[in-house]
């Protein structure tokens, strides 16, 4: 699985101002919502009560957030650069300043689980994070996130 199989360049954002992890809940909803179509309210209730069974912040700056939706037609991903971190609870209580949501339909199952996976491992990159912290804008940023060659490393 590709991430421009899941990401669009509309789905990316280079510098996005919020100060508490609810405003970049509340935020990506809403730009989620205007990709798929899905009120953005049934979006962040559906990002809220993911995160109260354990956060998405994995570490390292970096985070998560995702979740399943009826009537979704098929996975949607959003990549959101925050123009200064934030706290998001994070498992390494580090601020969170790269943020990947992803959305899946609800009976996406194993094909949510891979998303998940291929997210994880392009962002448990260091060098690629490093990139993503210093690109230009929302181009540098997609072609990035979907460059063939960073990203086939093993986990």
């Amino acid at each position: 699985m590709d991430l421009s199989d899941l990401l669009s360049p509309q789905a990316v954002v280079a510098q996005l101002k919020v100060s508490t992890k609810k405003q970049l809940l509340q935020e990506l909803a809403t730009r989620a919502s205007a990709l798929c179509g899905l009120p953005d309210r049934l979006i962040f209730e559906t990002l809220l009560e993911r995160e109260r069974l354990g956060t998405t912040g994995v570490g390292k700056g970096i985070a998560i957030p995702h979740g399943k939706l009826a009537g979704l037609p098929k996975i949607h991903g959003l990549f959101v650069r925050l123009s200064e971190p934030i706290d998001f609870d994070s498992i390494d209580d580090q601020p969170v300043d790269l943020v990947f949501l992803l959305l899946a339909p609800e009976g996406a199952g194993a094909d949510h689980l891979k998303a998940l996976a291929r997210v994880s491992r392009l962002l448990r990159n260091q060098t690629t994070c490093e990139k993503l912290r210093t690109a230009e804008d929302r181009a540098a940023l997609y072609a990035l996130l979907t460059e063939k060659n960073s990203t086939t490393q093993a986990a």
